[in-house]
């Protein structure tokens, strides 16, 4: 190719002619757009868009507070739940990268990942409290834990410094997150399952996210505001990027932590 084009001449890259793509920006145009719109519901929880750009921003701040930012992991390991909605947009807005653990997976499994991943912190949900403690003794640096005591949740021991609540208590609704410097930058961190050996880091970029999210649009040609009944685990391949796509639509989201006979309401 010819890189001595009069078409290469004065084209470069500024902000007035290109924006990286990231999926974060769906968050903040749907906050700005429809605020008022239901985004989640979880039982009897109803969040606005609104309010869960504010809450992904207290999120951010608060991770940002305890040091976390560019190139740090911050791992989770929750059902479906609203915690983990937010954590799509909140982790990455403190320039962080997040990693969704599965969690039908075992204590070693999960010790190796956040090994691996050189996890900073771990948002874990009190249901798995027996494998995350025992995943911990085998982690080889310390990671922050914060717990996610979810009111429909199963049971389970609360292991953390604080709960999810207070964390975000902790954390600013103004915080000035950005863009990506590059959409080539790490926005997720998953893993294989390992059962061809210890498990396999696949990283997925700003710019996959943003493309992923908005093919689901297209290809299940989908209208603007969707009702979305969440059934696939959000640990698995971030939800299929669908986090991000009902974002980009500012439909809610149904999320379900598992089918569990009396867990929900009708």
């Amino acid at each position: 190719m010819n890189r001595n084009s009069p078409y290469d001449t004065g084209l470069d890259r500024n902000p007035a002619n290109y924006v990286p793509l990231s999926p974060l920006s769906f968050l903040a145009r749907a906050a700005e757009v429809y605020p008022d719109r239901t985004g989640v519901i979880h039982g009897e929880h109803h969040a606005t868009w609104g309010n869960i750009y504010d809450r992904s921003r207290r999120l951010a701040s608060a991770l940002a507070r305890r040091g976390i930012g560019a190139g740090d992991t911050v791992a989770v390991m929750m059902p479906n739940v609203p915690a983990m909605f937010e954590a799509h947009f909140g982790v990455p807005m403190a320039g962080a990268v997040l990693n969704t653990l599965n969690t039908r997976l075992d204590a070693e499994a999960i010790a190796f990942m956040l090994n691996h991943g050189e996890a900073k912190a771990l948002l874990t949900d009190r249901e798995f409290s027996a494998t995350v403690t025992a995943a911990l003794r085998q982690v080889d640096r310390h990671v922050l834990v914060i717990d996610i005591d979810d009111a429909l949740g199963s049971g389970g021991d609360l292991l953390g410094e604080m709960d999810y609540e207070a964390f975000l208590a902790t954390g600013d609704a103004g915080f000035e997150w950005a863009l990506p410097a590059d959409e080539w930058d790490a926005i997720a961190l998953s893993y294989t399952s390992g059962t061809t050996g210890n498990p396999k880091g696949v990283v997925t970029h700003h710019r996959g996210a943003y493309l992923n999210a908005v093919g689901n649009i297209v290809t299940w040609a989908m209208p603007h505001f969707p009702i979305y009944l969440w059934t696939l685990p959000m640990f698995h391949c971030n939800g299929w990027c669908f986090p991000w796509t009902l974002a980009a639509l500012a439909g809610p989201a149904f999320v379900c932590a598992g089918w569990k006979p009396n867990r929900y309401s009708t």
